[in-house]
């Protein structure tokens, strides 16, 4: 009897890695099923300044310092869902004082496991409505790891820079921040 198990559960085992083999061979690897469920993303970074029509960066007086942790709820399909609570030079982002979860996007995995998201503020939470992040990233460690970095970032409204550069609707910030997200696992499921 246990001969028969260990022959069922060799054979198993061999068809699973000749399935993932395949896969790897035809070079696909991740596609937006393999992000399914619920991430906890945790981001560090600077919103450096304001760039213009030519891509050039028109710095603030000082840098600002962003923190911020989400949950990120992917639906396997190219949609998701966010809550945050970020602090910015050590004070709530947009005055919050709990978890916003008044946002959303999409996203592309890519067969090679890169990708982007694009997340939008959504209104009804303390930051504008209309603020967009678009990142690109990268899917590792079974489909359990995000690894991502912002490429750009839209705000309906921003400050002056040092040299007097004004926000047009929907400038593009100048920033340099990344954010790390991993599968919430529960009970040791996925």
């Amino acid at each position: 009897m246990k001969i028969k198990h260990s022959s069922i559960l060799s054979a198993t085992a061999f068809a699973l890695l000749s399935l993932s083999g395949v896969a790897q061979a035809d070079g696909r690897l991740c596609s937006n099923a393999t992000l399914r469920g619920a991430y906890g993303f945790h981001g560090h970074g600077e919103i450096l300044g304001l760039l213009d029509s030519n891509n050039k960066l028109h710095p603030f007086a000082s840098p600002s310092t962003l923190d911020d942790v989400a949950i990120v709820t992917f639906d396997g399909s190219g949609k998701f869902t966010r809550t945050d609570f970020g602090m910015i030079n050590g004070l709530p982002k947009g005055g919050q004082t709990a978890f916003n979860p008044y946002q959303s996007g999409t996203y592309t995995v890519n067969s090679d496991c890169t990708g982007i998201m694009k997340q939008v503020y959504g209104s009804g939470g303390p930051v504008l409505a209309g603020v967009e992040t678009d990142l690109q990233i990268v899917v590792s460690d079974d489909g359990t790891l995000i690894e991502s970095v912002v490429y750009r970032a839209y705000s309906p409204a921003s400050g002056p820079t040092a040299d007097g550069t004004t926000c047009p609707p929907n400038c593009e910030q100048g920033v340099q921040e990344q954010f790390e997200g991993k599968k919430v696992l529960v009970y040791g499921f996925r």
